[in-house]
């Protein structure tokens, strides 16, 4: 065994602990596509990335801080995502928001003063540091839907917007966190003199600098989110199957078609991926690229799992509302990794692997309201099949 594998780092049972609360916090935002309209599309978005953005802060934090984690953080971020999964329906049913809001926003602090504490600065993802993106969140407690939810969408905006033009300029943030030390470190010092004297010397506080994310275990820990959101469209396709009383062979062209479609998912997420595709790995091991991306396809695997779920119980035809969170969570996912880069290469990529499906996905949710079900998640299955075998028929091709 070589060094550098004797030395890769794997995620601890601290680790594994924490991502249990994502899986009930996953599952409570599928509910919300299981009637699903505008509204709710967009609150599930906009609550997804709340849920997505804490785990990211403190699984960024483990990953640099490795032995150093604080238990406690980690367990009182654990607690805020839970109380942010038992109020989501709370605040879609109820419109009873206020605790859904006070518990991002604390999660959030607890992760920015984590990182404050350890003077480390990721330049790589830079929304971890800093809270702007809240002010919307706050400010939202005085207002009504649907301008809170306009509020909420704009906090996120302000969140990614700040990370992705940060992190281009990695100086100048470590620049503007080291002044920003040194004002607490001035305040600090005319506080401690002013009430001692100068007879008392305040310590020094560390000098901030920059930190690098350890991308073996980051890939390790995004996957493994992966796996818990196809987790939730297993359990949606099994729960809503065992409700059926007398299985046809429609429901069991459904089942086996819908197990199909998961495992391509998966092939495609964990096995294949975006690293098959002819891009830089300079540009495709940037956190601003990987991490949105990350975002969109396990929101996009909820989505497919939602529907998955819905037609399981559907004599005949999918409801219509219903076939379009399937199709467009599956149009969203077989485009999200394509666009990887402008290179000649990338774009030929792009062309024959992303848009072939993902065109194919909206035609099937526009012109399949009269297909049974099973054809409907068939179709989807092969799809994604395109895309599993899309290196082998390129290369056959040529």
């Amino acid at each position: 065994m070589s060094e550098s594998a004797a030395e890769e780092r794997h995620a601890t049972w601290l680790e594994l602990f924490f991502d249990l609360v994502i899986v009930a916090a996953v599952a409570q935002l599928a509910h919300l596509l299981h009637e699903p309209d505008a509204q709710r599309l967009l609150i599930f978005g906009i609550l997804y990335y709340a849920m997505w953005s804490v785990w990211t802060g403190f699984t960024l934090y483990a990953n640099v801080a490795a032995t150093r984690i604080r238990l406690v953080t980690m367990l009182g971020a654990m607690f805020g995502i839970a109380v942010m999964a038992a109020s989501v329906t709370p605040l879609v049913e109820d419109d009873r928001p206020q605790r859904f809001i006070i518990a991002y926003v604390a999660c959030r602090m607890l992760a920015i003063a984590s990182w404050k504490k350890s003077s480390e600065v990721m330049t790589e993802w830079p929304g971890v540091h800093q809270a702007v993106g809240l002010i919307p969140w706050v400010a939202s407690l005085g207002f009504e839907a649907p301008v809170r939810y306009w509020l909420w969408l704009a906090g996120i905006l302000f969140d990614l917007g700040y990370t992705i033009l940060a992190s281009r300029h990695p100086d100048r943030l470590l620049a503007e966190e080291r002044e920003e030390r040194d004002r607490r470190q001035r305040r600090w010092t005319a506080r401690l003199s002013r009430r001692f004297g100068t007879t008392v010397t305040p310590p020094v506080l560390p000098e901030p600098h920059a930190v690098t994310a350890d991308r073996p275990h980051l890939g390790e820990r995004l996957g493994l989110f992966v796996i818990i959101v196809l987790g939730e469209a297993v359990a949606q396709l099994v729960n809503e199957a065992a409700g059926v009383t007398l299985w046809s062979y429609e429901t069991w062209l459904l089942v086996l078609t819908g197990f199909g479609l998961l495992v391509a998912l998966w092939w495609l997420t964990l096995q294949y991926g975006s690293a098959a595709a002819p891009v830089s790995g300079a540009w495709i091991r940037a956190l601003r690229a990987t991490m949105p991306v990350h975002y969109l396809t396990t929101a996009a695997i909820v989505a497919i799992a939602a529907g998955l779920g819905g037609l399981a119980g559907e004599a005949e035809h999918a409801d219509p509302a219903v076939r379009w969170v399937m199709c467009g969570g599956a149009a969203v996912y077989f485009l999200v990794a394509g666009p990887l880069g402008i290179s000649g290469a990338a774009l030929r990529w792009t062309l024959g692997w992303a848009l072939p499906p993902a065109a194919g996905a909206v035609l099937l949710g526009a012109f399949g309201a009269h297909l049974p079900v099973w054809v409907l998640v068939t179709g989807l299955l092969l799809l994604a099949l395109w895309q599993v075998g899309y290196r082998r028929i390129q290369a056959r091709l040529r």
